[in-house]
């Protein structure tokens, strides 16, 4: 819909005739260019530190546009961290976390929006809980982990995605919206509630499948703490080896530069395809009464 024929919201078309919703407007879009400058200059100035010559990265004043471009830097800084071997240790953890959070969380949303086995008024309440007091169990799932075994393995993490209670709530709510008709039809059919969850609820769901799919990704690529209590040197994510670089890499200040713009890309080629879903899915899939 375009501006002029707007006729809900704050401000709508005809408000602009006066004066006061013109300076209104006009004082909510410098706010948010300001705030949006905010964000995306710390991004770009990332982006030209990594393709700076050191000389020029400690000159004043600071040259905003580069004299000389040294795309040496990305391939140095690359080859000096082996950064290859912590993007493919980032996306096994996504994979694996990505797997559980999918299936065991839509298996639960399933289960609490058309099967109600008893008790589910109080499942429901236990899951708010632990959204609520999520920082506390820390220490004894950390003990737990220890004893059965988990320091040093992926598997820790995945099973951690696969209890996540919002992703459930979000199964839930975008379950509940499928028609009862579907699933009674298949029951006639004599389809189990396995072959009814993966043949028709999974087909409908692609939307909420997205949304978590872009939760999960972008939450497992930045997940730091969880990583760096569990996993070895030989298996930690970008994210962690980020925190782990020393002195002792001999690594310039431009090539840090050059990792950490390494360390946004992916997300942000993410955002580029998934803009829509991201802005969209939570109003999609919001948590109802």
């Amino acid at each position: 819909m375009k501006f002029n024929e707007k006729t809900d919201g704050l401000i709508n078309f005809s408000d602009l005739k006066k004066t006061r919703f013109k300076l209104l407007y006009w004082t909510m879009f410098a706010i948010l260019i300001f705030i949006s400058l905010i964000c995306i200059i710390p991004i770009l100035w990332v982006v030209i530190s990594a393709i700076k010559p050191m000389d020029e990265m400690y000159r004043v004043p600071p040259t905003i546009i580069p004299e000389s471009l040294d795309f040496n830097v990305l391939k140095n800084a690359w080859q000096k961290v082996q950064f290859g071997k912590y993007f493919l240790n980032s996306f096994i953890l996504i994979a694996g976390a990505w797997v559980c959070d999918v299936f065991f969380n839509g298996i639960c949303g399933y289960a609490l929006s058309r099967l109600k086995p008893k008790g589910t008024n109080l499942i429901m309440t236990l899951l708010f809980w632990t959204m609520l007091i999520s920082g506390i169990s820390m220490v004894p799932l950390y003990e737990t982990f220890v004893t059965l075994g988990g320091v040093g393995h992926f598997w820790p993490l995945w099973l951690q995605a696969g209890c996540n209670a919002f992703n459930v709530m979000l199964f839930r709510n975008f379950f509940n919206s499928i028609p009862m008709a579907y699933i009674e039809a298949a029951r006639i059919d004599g389809l189990s509630e396995i072959k009814i969850f993966f043949k028709i609820i999974v087909p409908l769901s692609i939307p909420v499948i997205m949304v978590v799919t872009i939760f999960s990704v972008s939450h497992q690529w930045s997940n730091f703490m969880w990583p760096y209590l569990l996993l070895g040197e030989d298996k930690i994510p970008v994210a962690v080896k980020l925190f782990m670089i020393d002195s002792s890499e001999n690594i310039m200040d431009n090539e840090k530069m050059a990792i950490m713009l390494f360390s946004i890309l992916p997300p942000a080629i993410m955002y580029c395809f998934f803009s829509k879903r991201i802005m969209g899915g939570v109003s999609m899939t919001g948590i109802k009464g």
